[in-house]
């Protein structure tokens, strides 16, 4: 075990190095930090990222073999499968899906690592991450967390071409850091997330007991050996450090490995595969785990209480897969995994009492023209100009309102009051607080100037029309235009085309009563449409809405969250 003090502190970081500064402990700052400064293809130096490695893995070293996680409706928690070093992906999780935070809690299931080129900028911005917010970001270690691994398929080769003076010592760091990564979570109890699967032996409660840091890497047979190998190898089995010539010594000691039982348990959960067929028996596609079938998953549900198992692991073309009658949920978000083209990647939005909630994407040069600092997407900004549309046309009861509660008519009121007007007159229960930011100016004492909210908007068409049956149907009818949606799209892919969505209007038109004009439905569509590909992902354009209108529950009492 090396400490800190013998790598982090002997490295200086030079006045001539312009890339990001860390500074510890860390902040939300830092991470916004790390987010710039690596879309503008710029380097952490080898300093700041050993401090993080080691800061995570003191971190870590405190926490259990499988993470309790809990939900509630005001806090769901987002899972993503499989990254491969795809930085474009995590990008796009996150302005889709926000940044990690209290309120807003992911699960990073495995393989953050190897095949695509940005692996250790995937790995720092989710331990930078995971040190701001450690009890909401959430690591599972992967079957491609493994220096053996690293070697075959590419982080071992980055790291040296990127660190030409300090790789070996990020490649030593990294060895002892993946073994104390946890080997699962657990959310409400009921839903078990891990890499790879089960077997027919799964123990989780040995699996709970296990000292996982003693599971260098699976590739690596519990004997002792002594041999010598050359870096480009790719079938070497043993523990592996890097010399400074770039020859690569081997040696293991079985008193440094799991028994052998205990082994194999954390090899099923990282390595294994489901499949249709009954039974479970040996992965030989991987070499390592099993295949499980629909009869092992129910028998390991039951006997362990729980209701699903999420995993990655494999590929899928739509970004996901549900199988074993819908107890067995793949997830998988680095798109284009194969080549441009080759899938679409996804992740998982989980609520205790509620079914998942599956958000595709793919990277594009669309999705990547957008600098990363919008932290709100196109559709959310469209939401936000028509809700002030919304306040401008009832600007005269608004005033009235503001006037009543300004006693002393110094044009200005405490956010709360603000708020209260907003929602009293709109008779929409939003987040005002949260939305103030974005629609009037707040004094350095957090007093509105509510004249404000009428400023610097900009009305296309007559007042009377800005009235907007369009977010009166997004906030009244949200559940209802789910349903049909889902109707729709027959293939769950959660796209469909321009002429299914306006099928899809005329439809809640007819059975509703509700009218739509069709240059407004023509619009929404443009809106949606933010690739120009022809489809449109409507899950992600109600969610946006969702989270800025808040649409009536009281309304609809049955309405039901399909996921």
């Amino acid at each position: 075990m090396r400490d800190k003090q013998d790598y982090v502190d002997l490295i200086d970081v030079p006045d001539s190095y312009k890339g990001p500064r860390l500074q510890f402990p860390l902040t939300c700052a830092d991470i916004d930090l790390l987010l710039e400064a690596f879309k503008r293809k710029q380097i952490l130096h080898a300093r700041y990222v050993l401090e993080v490695l080691f800061e995570t893995k003191k971190l870590l070293k405190q926490m259990p073999n499988f993470t309790q996680v809990q939900t509630s409706p005001s806090k769901e928690v987002t899972v993503c499968g499989d990254l491969h070093g795809k930085l474009d992906d995590l990008f796009l999780i996150f302005y889709k899906n926000g940044l990690p935070s209290g309120s807003n809690p992911y699960v990073f299931n495995g393989d953050f690592v190897d095949r695509g080129r940005n692996s250790i900028e995937v790995l720092m911005i989710l331990c930078v991450s995971f040190l701001v917010y450690p009890n909401d970001l959430h690591l599972n270690r992967g079957n491609h967390e493994d220096y053996m691994m690293n070697l075959r398929y590419g982080f071992t080769k980055e790291i040296l071409h990127k660190y030409k003076i300090h790789g070996k010592k990020i490649l030593q760091t990294l060895e002892e850091f993946y073994t104390w990564l946890p080997i699962g979570t657990i959310i409400d109890n009921e839903i078990l997330v891990v890499h790879g699967g089960i077997s027919e032996t799964t123990d989780l409660n040995l699996l709970h007991r296990v000292e996982r840091n003693k599971m260098k890497s699976v590739l690596m047979p519990p004997r002792e050996i002594y041999k010598d190998y050359n870096t480009d190898s790719k079938h070497s089995k043993v523990d592996v450090t890097i010399s400074a010539h770039g020859r690569i010594k081997t040696k293991g000691f079985l008193s440094e490995h799991l028994p052998k039982h205990e082994r194999e348990q954390v090899i099923d959960i990282l390595w294994s595969d489901p499949r249709g067929k009954k039974g479970c028996f040996p992965n030989t596609g991987r070499g390592g785990g099993c295949y499980f079938g629909p009869d092992i998953t129910s028998k390991i549900l039951n006997k362990f209480q729980l209701k699903m198992i999420i995993r990655s692991h494999e590929c899928k073309p739509e970004g996901y897969e549900i199988c074993h009658g819908g107890k067995v949920v793949t997830i998988f978000s680095a798109s284009n995994y194969y080549e441009e083209d080759s899938n679409r990647g996804a992740y998982v939005k989980l609520c205790s009492g509620t079914n998942p909630r599956f958000f595709q994407y793919q990277v594009t040069d669309a999705t990547c023209f957008h600098p990363f600092h919008q932290r709100v997407s196109t559709m959310e900004n469209s939401a936000i100009k028509i809700l002030k549309e919304r306040m401008i046309s009832r600007k005269t009861d608004l005033i009235r309102a503001f006037l009543y509660q300004d006693r002393r008519k110094s044009g200005k009121l405490p956010v709360s009051k603000w708020a209260f007007c907003m929602e009293t007159i709109l008779g929409l229960n939003l987040p005002w607080r949260s939305l103030s930011s974005n629609l009037v100016i707040i004094d350095q004492n957090g007093n509105v100037d509510y004249m404000s909210s009428f400023r610097n908007i900009h009305i296309e068409k007559p007042v009377k029309e800005a009235n907007s049956a369009l977010v009166e149907t997004l906030c009244r009818y949200r559940s209802d235009l789910e349903i049909i949606f889902n109707a729709i799209d027959t293939d769950h892919s959660g796209l469909i085309s321009m002429e299914e969505f306006r099928a899809m209007w005329k439809l809640f038109s007819y059975h509703y009563n509700v009218h739509i004009d069709d240059s407004q439905v023509n619009k929404i569509a443009s809106i949606m449409d933010l690739n120009r590909d022809g489809s449109i992902d409507f899950t992600e354009f109600l969610k946006a809405f969702y989270v800025v209108h808040k649409y009536e529950t009281m309304m609809k009492p049955e309405a039901t969250n399909l996921g």
